[in-house]
């Protein structure tokens, strides 16, 4: 059973978060505030929630699962989404609780999250934001994603990667926003889009899946250097 501890200088005054988790994130959620930031440096897609068969956004940061190929040493050190930073970190009501027992608090190394003080770190800080970032997102992403839904913009996607030794990795499951549906739309209804803000989401998005051939690219690359 989960056990959760509700963060305080008290208790948590040596704790230190690691980001080394990241390395085993092939995929993390964000929401709409995120999407023009992440679309410089991953490519975005839709998927269901395997139980609730919800849409949601999320990045791709590898091509199989328990393995990251942003970053370096699947350490970002570009822009980390909010899902990423929070991890081992929950509100609840309005406080912060934590998971003793998740890998972002394993062992010495990493960021304390209090200075002598008892302040918040400059790590706190940014996982404060990035849970209010979630907080706030999350139901403005859903109501965006229903409208690109009842626009029927949403189409299944088809991504297979051959690779030089011979293998390949389909990714299944992914969505993203028909461009030729979206040109389709009459004039009122992509204005409505355009003041909604959707436009430039769906733009975002499409435009971020050419970042898929820079993953295969380092991925193709690690294929290379293990037969090296």
């Amino acid at each position: 059973m989960q056990q959760w501890e509700s963060l305080s200088f008290e208790q948590h005054a040596e704790l230190r978060v690691s980001q080394a988790p990241d390395a085993g994130r092939h995929f993390a959620q964000i929401v709409i505030s995120e999407f023009v930031s992440a679309a410089h440096e991953f490519p975005i897609f839709f998927t269901k929630h395997p139980e609730t068969g919800s849409f949601y956004a999320g990045v791709v940061l590898g091509l199989k699962p328990n393995e990251s190929l942003s970053g370096e040493n699947g350490r970002l050190t570009g822009y980390r989404p909010a899902d990423l930073e929070r991890q081992g970190f929950y509100l609840v009501d309005e406080g912060i609780v934590i998971d003793p027992s998740h890998p972002v608090f394993a062992g010495p190394v990493g960021d304390l999250l209090f200075d002598g003080e008892g302040a918040p770190s400059a790590a706190l800080r940014r996982i404060q934001h990035a849970l209010g970032t979630l907080r706030a997102g999350l139901p403005e992403t859903d109501a965006a994603i229903k409208r690109l839904m009842d626009r029927r913009l949403l189409e299944p996607v088809d991504i297979h990667l051959n690779f030089d030794d011979g293998s390949y990795i389909q990714l299944d499951g992914l969505y993203t926003v028909s461009l030729d549906r979206l040109q389709a739309l009459p004039d009122d209804a992509v204005l409505d889009l355009f003041r909604q803000g959707d436009l430039q989401l769906a733009y975002a998005q499409s435009s971020s899946i050419a970042h898929v051939r820079r993953l295969a690219r380092r991925y193709n690359d690690r294929l290379a250097g293990a037969l090296g």
